[in-house]
């Protein structure tokens, strides 16, 4: 088993790496907490692929568990939802001694995070993710949201899971396009911190998607170092976390206007990628080539990298953008590339990035 450690203090956890791990759980579980009740969160369809050897796990140790299916995807991430959980949450008597385990992609993890970090002023959080996406991304770093109708993530908390158990055997019932998405993410932190991983991504990618065991637990250990090292030294988004935001400023905008049904997120980051990348070109921020290379790479995975047609719902996307997280004194807070592997943070209006992108 591979630990990759997130260093913050006493909020410090750490990340577990190994395939076919999913029902070893309960034992991990039983040592880090005190005689916990588990709740676990998951969906229909990830609860009958996975729930049965987490349960079987947990009972195991003879740990007591109940299970509460939410909706998939972003159907999840409302306050809707959230009630509805902390209602079923109080039926089941649960209290701060209470561990919410979240059992499947990044919105289910979302989710749970949220409702962890709210509800008694926080109770004990594991994240368990089944997507490549929420493996190498949503999972670590402790950002927990729901959506409101103007926007993505709009309403959230930073709270840190005590645990992260990551069993990469679980993709291999993931659907094709998921794992695209998720590889849109291992792309990101390669492009914006390490050339060399990118480079490495360039010739084992194609072993990765068609679940490689080492190749795959390889790009996902990488792409979680990565990350917990920028977290660890900006937890709360004060600067470095920042480049997290590589390719997501545009594509949340254009899930946005997808009504988040249409796009996925990791399709969305893979066309705001290439166009964050085109526009570091003709801003003479990063060199020639860069963003043909990241096309290139994430059109071998199957991705998307050309958004749509901006001038027909041009008053939609500027509106998404003003919204935006990362908006200060009116301007958005752009992640650009100075060269594959290395990133930085510009400002820039909203009609500065879409006119710079006709």
């Amino acid at each position: 088993m591979t630990t990759i450690q997130v260093m913050l203090g006493d909020r410090s956890h750490p990340i577990r790496i190994q395939p076919g791990s999913l029902g070893d759980l309960g034992e991990a579980i039983s040592k880090e907490f005190d005689q916990p009740r588990v709740v676990v969160i998951t969906t229909p369809k990830i609860g009958e692929m996975h729930y049965g050897a987490v349960a079987t796990g947990l009972a195991r140790l003879h740990l007591e568990h109940s299970r509460i299916d939410v909706p998939e995807r972003d159907r999840a991430k409302t306050l809707r939802v959230a009630g509805r959980v902390y209602d079923e949450l109080l039926e089941l008597g649960a209290d701060r001694q209470t561990v919410l385990v979240g059992l499947g992609g990044g919105a289910t993890g979302d989710l749970t995070g949220f409702i962890a970090s709210t509800f008694l002023r926080g109770i004990s959080l594991v994240q368990v993710p089944t997507s490549l996406l929420a493996q190498v991304d949503a999972s670590v770093g402790g950002k927990n949201a729901v959506n409101h109708a103007r926007g993505k993530n709009l309403i959230g908390t930073f709270y840190q899971p005590r645990l992260v158990w990551i069993d990469p055997d679980v993709l291999a019932t993931l659907p094709l396009r998921e794992r695209r998405c998720g590889m849109a993410e291992v792309v990101k932190v390669a492009a914006i911190w390490d050339a060399a991983f990118f480079e490495w991504l360039e010739e084992n990618v194609k072993s990765a998607m068609a679940l490689d065991r080492d190749a795959l637990t390889h790009a996902i250990t990488r792409a979680c170092a990565i990350k917990a090292e920028v977290v660890g030294l900006d937890e709360r988004e004060a600067g470095l976390r920042s480049l997290l935001n590589f390719g997501h400023t545009v594509g949340h905008a254009i899930e946005s206007v997808a009504d988040y049904r249409k796009v996925r997120h990791g399709e969305g980051v893979s066309m705001g990628m290439v166009f964050a990348a085109r526009l570091s070109e003709r801003l003479g921020l990063a060199p020639g080539g860069t963003a043909e290379r990241i096309r290139s790479l994430l059109i071998r995975i199957g991705l998307p990298t050309e958004p749509p047609d901006w001038d027909k719902q041009r008053k939609a996307y500027l509106d998404a953008l003003a919204v935006d997280k990362k908006v200060r004194d009116e301007k958005v807070r752009f992640v650009v590339l100075r060269s594959l592997g290395k990133a930085e943070v510009t400002p820039l209006t909203p009609e500065e990035i879409l006119a710079e992108g006709l």
